[in-house]
């Protein structure tokens, strides 16, 4: 379908996000025990890590993920990114 690929970017985000903000709250942190928290399994965490240290907002460590500087200020600007995403959802909604 025509918005699969969305959906599942929509998702993929969503658990990039959740584990962020675990590695922010509790850095450092390792992949078992985020996916204990989350319930996200080991190989997605892993995943969203590889993600996220590409993106610069978190870097390893030999205790885990430890957030960067540019994590917190992505997650204050988020709410923004949200904004603007559901205004473009709304217009798409009032095409029809």
């Amino acid at each position: 379908m025509l918005t699969d690929g969305v959906e599942s970017e929509l998702e993929l985000l969503e658990r990039h996000i959740i584990i962020l903000k675990v590695v922010i709250r509790n850095g450092p942190i390792g992949i078992m025990r985020m996916s204990e928290e989350t319930g996200i399994p080991n190989h997605r965490v892993r995943y969203s890590l590889r993600v996220l240290e590409h993106e610069n907002l978190i870097i390893p460590s030999t205790s885990g993920a430890i957030a960067t500087d540019e994590a917190r200020e992505y997650i204050m600007g988020f709410e923004s990114v949200i904004t603007r995403l559901t205004e473009k959802m709304n217009d798409i909604k009032n095409i029809g």
